[in-house]
């Protein structure tokens, strides 16, 4: 490690009395780089077993790389707590420019501790660390306005990130998530609910210092190599060209884009809410996280009428991906993109994770549908696929929580289904909602298996794809053995705090080259076993927290609905998870 390398350093914060002191942990960063790796460790320490997740003594870890601020493409932070959704591993990834911050402040991990005795906000100005008074902004009914209103108050414009809770945090539903610079959030598993049971409505982060460097002109032509192959390379050019919403076309023309709760796997008609569908009719803008050159983060501007003034119009900017149109898009049934869009502006109001309150929301329609529940339940609403004005009455409901019913709604489909039935058709997957993938069984299994039961874990869709353009036919060990392999080497990529769409350049082979830039002198071998130990640290905390494997389970909704391979088999979802179990080689 190089001196004076703000990465060496570990503040930790106690919310119950606001002191706050730094650690030199370079024998941690040295043995993990950061991000992942560093946040899992830090994790096991501070996180007693068997804690609940909205005790005080679940902890809030945030962590960066070694390449944060020094390379392109470097910017995501890393959270890791205990999830309210799941009982196990919570971790988020967030770009916009909380990574730099972080850095820029001198840290390179922030643990966050305890519970403040009255609603709060931390301030971290460099070494200056303050916890104030946040009662004013304790239920706004946007989480933006708490944002504007912090902003005002810190120091430190352009170098500082505000990552703050909405209402839906404050009430502690368990896929309340953390919004940062307005279009990025630390989305799934519920980190906004452990906020709010910390009354820690939001972290503001800044300052300033110069980061050192291995030989300035080596240094200044990798940069050149990575800023020209992001901004070159064709994955790259289409997310900045349409971003993920250009999912949405294959997938439907494969039949692997999940709708109407995964009855069908193909959306007719799909026109109106693809990514050139909403590229050209609604794009206002684009943005790019700190340091990174692609500007993937793509803004709808939505220009609706005054209800009462002629020639008045309202213009919001609403920011929208692939995941977004699916879950509130394809899996509601909903092809009016002005709905689709302003059911997103809803969901940023209260901070609720959109994933999972599309899937929520899509079980409650099949469950109203069929009898389970009533009128009485949804509080007069009539869940209908395609209505997307009562989808909207239904995201306020599930924030003012006014009954029972809502209540339960906000711990999520798998508790939802537990109480009212319909588990054939809740679709979750260990807890943690169903991404917008049905490509087959690798996906599912990528799900299931992955640290943060994610699509983002191992891209187990990208083997179910391959398999169907090649015509071959996948056996259960192979896949399993791919997906651990892919989600290993995505532990360093996320302890890096690389973004996994720019994983295509950064090679093993450039990684090893730009840390040594860095000041770390890490090789290939060196950094397969450094993808392996996180990986197993995080399977340890799960295995530790209760999870089990015996207990994974797909809904029968999956296995019916046929995917591009054909139907998702259970005795291959099975021998996959026999398989599992042996080679992880842990209880």
């Amino acid at each position: 490690m190089l001196a004076n390398d703000p990465l060496k350093n570990v503040l930790y914060i106690d919310l119950a009395t606001g002191a706050s002191q730094v650690r030199d942990r370079t024998d941690l960063f040295a043995a993990r780089l950061g991000g992942a790796g560093v946040a899992a460790r830090l994790l096991h320490e501070e996180c007693p077993a068997g804690c609940d997740p909205f005790a005080p003594e679940n902890p809030v870890v945030f962590a960066v790389g070694p390449l944060t601020g020094l390379f392109p493409l470097a910017s995501k932070t890393v959270a890791m707590f205990k999830s309210p959704l799941t009982g196990n591993l919570g971790e988020s990834h967030a770009g916009g420019r909380s990574a730099v911050a972080i850095r820029m402040a001198g840290y390179g991990a922030i643990v966050i501790r305890g519970a403040s005795p009255a609603p709060a906000y931390l301030s971290v100005d460099g070494g200056e660390v303050r916890l104030k008074d946040a009662r004013s902004l304790w239920g706004l009914d946007h989480s933006a306005t708490a944002g504007r209103i912090i902003r005002e108050n810190e120091r430190g414009a352009g170098l500082r990130a505000i990552m703050r809770i909405g209402t839906a945090g404050e009430k502690r539903i368990r896929y309340a998530g953390v919004t940062t610079e307005s279009y990025r959030h630390f989305g799934r598993l519920g980190l906004g609910a452990v906020f709010g049971a910390k009354n820690l409505k939001a972290v503001a982060v800044g300052g300033r210092r110069e980061l050192p460097v291995a030989g300035i002109r080596a240094y200044r032509e990798l940069y050149e190599e990575v800023h020209r192959a992001a901004v070159e390379s064709p994955a790259m050019k289409k997310y900045h060209d349409l971003g993920t919403p250009e999912n949405v076309r294959p997938l439907n023309a494969l039949g692997a884009l999940p709708v109407r709760n995964l009855q069908a796997g193909k959306l007719e008609p799909v026109d109106r809410i693809t990514g050139e569908a909403f590229a050209e009719s609604y794009l206002g803008r684009r943005l790019a996280c700190a340091h990174c050159p692609v500007g993937c983060v793509h803004i709808a501007a939505l220009r609706e009428p005054h209800p009462a003034e002629p020639f008045f119009y309202k213009t919001s900017m609403i920011g929208y991906d692939y995941e977004l149109i699916y879950a509130f898009g394809a899996m509601l049934g909903v092809t009016d993109p002005a709905g689709i869009l302003r059911l997103i502006e809803e969901a940023e109001r209260t901070g609720l994770d959109v994933m999972s309150a599309g899937v929520v929301l899509a079980w409650a329609t099949e469950a109203f549908g069929s009898g389970l529940l009533s009128a009485e339940h949804t509080n007069g609403l009539d869940l209908t696929f395609g209505d997307w004005q009562t989808y909207l009455k239904a995201l306020e409901l599930i924030d003012r929580q006014p009954n029972r019913f809502y209540q339960d709604l906000g711990q999520g489909v798998a508790h939802a289904s537990s109480v009212y039935g319909g588990t054939e058709y809740a679709l979750h997957c260990g807890g943690n909602e169903m991404p917008g993938y049905h490509t087959g069984p690798a996906a599912h299994l990528g799900f299931l298996l992955g640290a943060r039961h994610s699509h983002l874990d191992n891209a187990g869709y990208g083997i179910d794809q391959k398999a169907l353009a090649d015509g071959t036919a996948l056996d259960p060990a192979a896949v399993v053995d791919k997906l651990m392999a892919e989600e290993q080497w995505r532990q360093v990529l996320s302890s890096l705090v690389v973004c996994f769409f720019a994983r295509g350049i950064y090679s093993k082979e450039l990684v090893v080259r730009a840390l040594a830039a860095a000041g770390s002198g890490l090789d290939d071998a060196r950094l397969d076993a450094l993808g392996r130990e996180i990986y197993r640290d995080k399977f340890a905390f799960k295995f530790r927290e209760g999870f089990k494997v015996s207990e994974l389970a797909l809904a029968g909704r999956v296995h019916r609905t046929p995917a591009p391979g054909g139907p998702v088999d259970k005795e291959f979802i099975a021998k996959a998870l026999r398989y599992f179990t042996e080679k992880i080689g842990m209880p």
